[in-house]
C-alpha cells in the first residue's frame, strides 16, 4: 500500500529543479504508475518548470493515465500559447488519449491552431475520439504494447501495404498513423526499416511519432536512421529528442556513442533527452526490475 506521504515525497522530487533530470523522470513515471488524484496534482504542478522536455513528459503521462481529472490542467496547457509547441502538442494528444468526448469541440477548435504541430495533433485527437464513438467497446490497444496511442492500429498486417500507406503523404494523417502503429505491432526488421523511412517524411509531428514508435519497437535495424536524424541539426528539436530517447530504449553499444556525442548539444531539449536516454540505457543494462523506481528509492531494501 502506498501512503500519501510517499506520493508527496516522490512528487517533491518531480517538481524540484535542483534534482537531476533523470531522478525527476523516474519520479514522474512512478507517479504515473501509482495514479489517483494526488499523483495527478503533483504532476500538474510541474508545468511551471523551465524544461520543455519535462513538461512534454508530464502531459504524456497524464494522457496515458486516462483519468478525466487531468482534463482541466491539460486544457490550460493546450490554451497557453506561452508554452512551447511540443508541450502544447502533447497536451492535445493527452486529451485525445483520455478519450472523454467532452473535449471534442475544444480539440476541433485547436485543429486550426497557427502552430502546425498543435493543429495536426488536435486533428488526430479528434480522429481518435470520433473513431471511439463509431467503434464502442472495440479494443484500441490490441497488440503487445500497453501505450494509449494517438490512433488505433490498422487491421492490415502486410508490411509492404502498411509501408505504402505510411509513406503516402497524400493520405490523411490519421490513416498513416494507423499504419504506423500496425507496423510497430507486426514488428521485425522489415517493419522497423519501413518505419525508419518515415523519418524523412514532410510533417515534423509525423517524424517525431516515428521516432517514438521506433523506441517502443527497440529494433537495432533502425539505429543508423535514428542516429542520422539526431545528428541533423536542421531537424526539428521535437523530432531529434524522440530519436535520442529511442536510441536509449534500443540500448545497443552503437547507441551509446551517439548519445554521448549529443549530450552537449546546443538545443536544450536534445541535450536533456540524451541525458535521460543514457539513464534509460543504463537501466536496460542493469539488474534493476523497473525504471520507475521512485518507491524503491524511498523504502529501505529488505535485509
Amino acid at each position: 500500500m502506498v501512503t500519501e506521504q510517499e506520493v508527496e515525497a516522490i512528487g517533491k522530487t518531480l517538481v524540484d529543479p535542483k534534482q537531476p533530470l533523470q531522478a525527476r523522470f523516474r519520479a514522474l513515471f512512478t507517479l504515473r504508475g501509482l495514479g489517483g488524484p494526488h499523483a495527478i496534482a503533483w504532476i500538474s504542478r510541474g508545468f511551471e518548470d523551465s524544461s520543455a522536455l519535462l513538461k512534454h513528459e508530464l502531459a504524456y503521462c497524464l494522457g496515458q493515465m486516462q483519468d478525466s481529472r487531468a482534463i482541466p490542467v491539460l486544457v490550460d496547457v493546450l490554451r497557453d500559447t506561452s508554452q512551447e509547441p511540443m508541450v502544447r502538442h502533447e497536451a492535445g494528444e493527452a486529451l485525445g488519449a483520455i478519450g472523454n468526448l467532452e473535449v471534442l469541440d475544444l480539440l476541433k477548435q485547436y485543429s486550426t491552431d497557427p502552430v502546425v504541430e498543435v493543429a495536426e495533433t488536435c486533428q488526430l485527437a479528434v480522429g481518435r475520439l470520433q473513431w471511439l464513438q463509431q467503434n464502442p467497446g472495440e479494443a484500441v490497444s490490441a497488440g503487445p504494447y500497453l501505450s494509449v496511442d494517438p490512433a488505433p492500429p490498422a487491421a492490415e498486417c502486410d508490411v509492404g501495404r502498411l509501408r505504402e500507406v505510411l509513406l503516402d503523404e497524400g493520405r490523411p494523417l490519421f490513416d498513416r498513423y494507423r499504419a504506423m502503429f500496425a507496423l510497430r505491432n507486426v514488428g521485425g526488421e522489415e517493419a522497423a526499416l519501413a518505419l525508419a523511412e518515415g523519418l524523412r517524411c514532410g510533417s515534423a509531428l509525423f517524424r517525431h511519432e516515428v521516432g517514438y514508435v521506433l523506441g517502443q519497437l527497440q529494433h537495432e535495424a533502425a539505429i543508423s536512421e535514428l542516429a542520422a536524424t539526431l545528428a541533423r541539426t536542421t531537424e526539428s528539436a521535437m523530432v531529434r529528442h524522440e530519436c535520442a530517447e529511442a536510441l536509449g530504449a534500443i540500448a545497443k553499444p552503437a547507441c551509446l556513442a551517439v548519445l554521448r556525442e549529443h549530450v552537449t548539444d546546443t538545443e536544450r531539449v536534445v541535450r536533456e533527452s540524451c541525458e535521460v536516454a543514457l539513464d534509460m540505457y543504463e537501466h536496460e543494462h542493469s539488474q534493476d526490475f523497473q525504471y520507475a523506481d521512485g518507491l524503491e528509492r524511498l523504502r529501505p531494501a529488505a535485509p
